[in-house]
């Protein structure tokens, strides 16, 4: 089930809850609870999402905590718990920091994930950003730009086909070493996240994805240009999915203040608006829906499936 890189958008959707930062939580989601994740897991199942997906903090220092709030769910858990209550959406990791751990613990996880779910990761992978939280779990959190990179290295080589993967570099070296189940896909996607110059070369030569971070519409096609003018200089030849990051929809006139930014209206002016993404080169966007309950959350997400997705014809 690949992300179409022709036809119309694909559309997934970072899930409430499963991380509450104060710069996007919506006030409900502090008393959701796990039947309230697994109902929004099944609607985005039920309606065409691509994938949801699930970020990844291990500990946050209280000196961040007021901005990114402490509740940040395991993605390993979390993805694996929805894998059980839904049938085709892709399960991503956006962002898994994977530097925190050494890359056969991951591989570990996140291939009996991607089996127990009959191939359906991908794995969205970042550098992080909270030196404490590298400090805590021994981490190089100075260095962890060359250590994302070796980790992408080991973590293809441990993720692949070969029951006992080998792997040789300059932090991580393995051999001899048997891990089962091994993945259902015969090559996990790995996408990278980020939109420093770091973060887009590393998606050009390593990726097969990129997930910016919130690039705004008028600095996405430069950032597009670069990762494909990158990694035709590495010699990369594969299709690379492009993703974006869209402003807070609302599909209908809110009742409400729903906030400036918010993208609202009939559902054809919102995928007229939406297929700018795709006329930058854009495969598949993540939407984020402005709500005041589980309720309105899963009625945005089916309205905007049926009535704006028709709409997204590149």
């Amino acid at each position: 089930m690949p992300i179409p890189l022709t036809g119309p958008l694909s559309y997934g959707m970072q899930l409430p809850i499963q991380s509450q930062s104060a710069l996007y939580a919506e006030p409900w989601e502090a008393g959701a609870t796990p039947a309230d994740l697994a109902e929004i897991a099944r609607t985005a199942d039920r309606t065409g999402f691509a994938y949801i997906a699930s970020c990844d903090h291990v500990a946050v220092p209280r000196r961040l905590a007021a901005g990114m709030g402490t509740a940040w769910y395991d993605p390993v858990a979390s993805l694996a718990f929805l894998a059980g209550v839904t049938e085709r959406v892709l399960l991503m990791s956006h962002v898994a920091v994977v530097g925190l751990r050494h890359p056969l613990v991951t591989a570990k996880q996140y291939a009996t994930l991607d089996h127990l779910s009959g191939g359906r990761l991908i794995l969205g992978v970042g550098a992080g950003h909270v030196r404490e939280e590298f400090d805590a779990l021994g981490a190089d959190f100075d260095g962890r730009g060359a250590l994302l990179d070796e980790t992408i290295d080991a973590l293809k080589a441990a993720l692949g086909p070969e029951e006992y993967p080998e792997f040789a570099g300059e932090r991580f070296s393995f051999a001899g070493l048997g891990q089962l189940p091994r993945p259902a896909q015969e090559r996990v996607p790995l996408w990278v996240g980020g939109s420093s110059p770091a973060a887009v070369r590393r998606a050009a030569v390593r990726g097969d994805g990129w997930l910016p971070q919130g690039d705004p519409r008028d600095r996405l096609p430069a950032q597009i240009a670069r990762l494909h003018a990158l990694r035709e200089e590495a010699g990369n030849a594969e299709p690379v999915v492009v993703g974006a990051l869209t402003e807070p929809l609302y599909v209908g006139e809110p009742g409400w203040p729903v906030g400036r930014r918010t993208l609202s209206g009939k559902p054809q002016a919102l995928a007229e608006s939406l297929r700018a993404y795709a006329a930058m080169g854009v495969h598949q966007i993540q939407v984020r829906f402005r709500s005041r309950g589980v309720s309105e959350l899963t009625d945005q997400m089916a309205a905007f499936a049926a009535e704006v997705a028709p709409h997204l014809d590149r």
